[in-house]
Order: structure tokens, then C-alpha cells, then sequence
């Protein structure tokens, strides 16, 4: 349950690529059949509403690496608040090559900006309390780096990036163990075995299953999934904190501050990423 500490040049690199290849292929024969060889241009970022903007580094990037030539002069920076009307970065240099990776651009800023911007609304939900706003898996396949990437820039913080980071024992892995007893000394054993230093984590659905996470213990995290709310008061006194409690399930912008007033130490919600509205943004030659 930490942001991502550094991005991995490699994945970006890669999902650059893939990116670029699934939209470009033989050719941007539009461009190619339209501008004259050799034509340079230049094109500016404008944002046509207010929020938090993502990506532009990813959107340097991006130029960068279909055509180095591309000159980027970035006038935001990534995690600012920014109103219509504002300009986000200029580009300069080939006009086909501008034309080329123009909508990779804008596919990833808008969604970037889209995230980092509700982060942001739903953070300041929970500023008086000590809860912290935390992503999930539920991202688009892919794309997680930078879904995750744009949670950080809006002031939240990612949960694992994937299934090989961290341990999370929920309901089927405890139903398919066996119980919560099973689950967890399995686990342990798996992990010892393995040589592997991963966080555990387990998923409680009652206050009954609080207790027995408590009683086995050698856990890290424990998560209290759909309880209402004198439930969640109630496991969080007794767990007294020896262990970080994270709320989950269904938690929704109208639910979030009520949640984090119970006392936990993590919200987790996947409509950060899974059901976020795009900003209007678009890149325009002058």
C-alpha cells in the first residue's frame, strides 16, 4: 500500500510501443497521403476544463519516442489544478509526426486527467480524518501503470500494482481454503517455502471473522468489506490498532466521508478507475 515509487522506464517503453502499434501499424496514411514531406508545424495541448491534469510527462514521452526530432516544451506540470482555457504543452516539428501520435496523446491525458481529477474531488472528502484514498486492480487491461500513476497525481495512493506484489486473501480464497485458519497458515507456509517477503492481507465479512484474523495473526492488513457503519466502529475498536484497517466495497462519493469518519486507515475504491468521466482536452495545430 504504497505509491509507486518509481516508474518503470522498460513497462512504459513498452506500453509506448504496443500503443503505437496497435494505432499506427503500416502507416498514418492520412497524414502521409496529406502532408507534404518534410512539413513542420507546431500544436499546443488546451484544456477545456477544469480539474487536475495527468500525463504530460507520458505525453512528452510519447513524442519522443515515435519521433525524437519532436521538439516538447511542457508548461504544467503533472498533479496541477487547471481551469479551461489553459495551455498544457506545446509541440513542435514534423507535422505528420505531430498528426501521428496527436490521439495516443489525448487518449492517455484525458483518462490520466480524468482519474487524478475525482481523486482529488473524493480527497478532499476526507481531509479532516486520518483515512487515506487508496486504488484497486479494478483497472483497464494494459493501462494500470498509468491509471495508478494518475491516482498518485491526484493524491491517492495505490494498493498492489497486481497479483505478485502483495498477498489478499479474500472471500473465495477463504471459502476454497477452508476458513480464515486455513487461508492464512497456508499462506505463510507458501510464502516460507517460496523464499517470498510479501504484506498479507485478509478480507473479513462480519466481526466474527475480525476476531479470528486477530487470533491467528502474522498478517499486515486487514479489510473490512461491506459492513455498515456501527460494524466498521466496531471492528476498529477491536482491532485497537494493531493492525491497518481498510475499508472496501461499494463505498461511494456519497458514502466515503461517513466511511473514513469510522476510524479506518484506508479506503479503497475502484470507481476511481473503473468509473471516471475523461476531461475534455485537445491538441490543436497555431
Amino acid at each position: 500500500m504504497e505509491n509507486i515509487a518509481s516508474l518503470n522506464p522498460e513497462k512504459i517503453y513498452g506500453f509506448i510501443q504496443s500503443a503505437l502499434i496497435e494505432d499506427v501499424g503500416s502507416g498514418d496514411h492520412s497524414s502521409l497521403g496529406a502532408i507534404p514531406k518534410g512539413k513542420q508545424g507546431q500544436a499546443q495541448l488546451i484544456i477545456k476544463e477544469n480539474g487536475v491534469i495527468a500525463g504530460l510527462q507520458l505525453a512528452e514521452l510519447i513524442f519522443k519516442q515515435y519521433d525524437p526530432t519532436l521538439q516538447v516544451e511542457l508548461l504544467l506540470n503533472d498533479g496541477d489544478k487547471v481551469s479551461a482555457g489553459q495551455i498544457g504543452l506545446r509541440v513542435s516539428g514534423s507535422a505528420a509526426s505531430i498528426l501521428t501520435t496527436e490521439r495516443l496523446v489525448l487518449n492517455c491525458m484525458q483518462r490520466m486527467s480524468g482519474i487524478a481529477t475525482k481523486t482529488s474531488q473524493l480527497n478532499q472528502l476526507i481531509a479532516h480524518t486520518k483515512a487515506k484514498l487508496m486504488d484497486t486492480r479494478k483497472t483497464t487491461p494494459n493501462f494500470r501503470l498509468m491509471e495508478k500513476w494518475a491516482v498518485v497525481l491526484g493524491g491517492g495512493i495505490n494498493h498492489r500494482f497486481a497479483l505478485y506484489d502483495m498477498v489478499m486473501l479474500k472471500d473465495n480464497h477463504i471459502d476454497f481454503a477452508g476458513g480464515i485458519p486455513n487461508a492464512i497458515l497456508s499462506t505463510k507456509n507458501y510464502l516460507a517455502s517460496n523464499n517470498l517477503d510479501l504484506k498479507i492481507e485478509v478480507e473479513t465479512r462480519n466481526l466474527d471473522e475480525v476476531k479470528e484474523v486477530i487470533e491467528i495473526g502474522g498478517i499486515d492488513y486487514i479489510m473490512l468489506d461491506n459492513m455498515d457503519y456501527p460494524t466498521m466502529r466496531e471492528a476498529v475498536g477491536l482491532v485497537n490498532g494493531r493492525y491497518p484497517l481498510e475499508a472496501s466495497g461499494g463505498i461511494t462519493e456519497e458514502t466515503l466521508k461517513d466511511v473514513a469518519e469510522c476510524g479506518v486507515d484506508f479506503i479503497s475504491v475502484g470507481a476511481l478507475t473503473h468509473q471516471v468521466k475523461s476531461m475534455d482536452i485537445s491538441l490543436k495545430a497555431y
